[in-house]
């Protein structure tokens, strides 16, 4: 049983293109998570960015802020470090749709407009990399040999 879940959490595919992709899709989720959290990066912090959702009709704003953000900056690190890929994408990938269908459907596609064109590259990114797993020099490889029994 504890093999099965950690092949089931960690194992991916033997390649490099889960790099190339997870590491700056991790990098923007975790910098438009720090908005979110703390203000960095020009942000509003978790006072600013929850009022505005709830402004918007997602309340407790405060409580979604948190949720969005930490989904975003935890997510993102874990995409980068290669830990917990699945999982950690998955949540990315809930969030994206989230901000897809809460904030920018109504505006079309395209980002001049405020659609949901970005969005929706980051739900597809990281939705694939919740199919695929972390790939090669990610943890989660570590942590299948480890705790797997196995190797990729």
């Amino acid at each position: 049983m504890k093999n099965q879940l950690a092949r089931t959490l960690f194992s991916s595919t033997d390649g490099y293109a889960a790099l190339v992709l997870r590491v700056p899709v991790g990098l923007i989720l975790a910098a438009h998570g720090a908005q979110k959290l703390f203000g960095w990066f020009g942000g509003y912090g978790l006072e600013g960015t929850g009022q505005w959702l709830a402004s918007i009709g997602l309340a407790p704003g405060y409580l979604m802020a948190l949720l969005a953000g930490g989904a975003e900056f935890f997510g993102g690190l874990a995409l980068v470090l290669g830990l917990l890929t699945r999982p950690a994408a998955l949540v990315s990938a809930f969030a994206m749709l989230v901000a897809i269908f809460a904030v920018h459907i109504d505006n079309g596609l395209f980002m001049s407009n405020n659609g949901y064109e970005y969005a929706l590259t980051l739900f597809a990114a990281t939705l694939a990399l919740a199919i695929q797993g972390a790939g090669r020099l990610a943890v989660d490889r570590m942590l299948l040999k480890r705790f797997g029994g196995a190797s990729y």
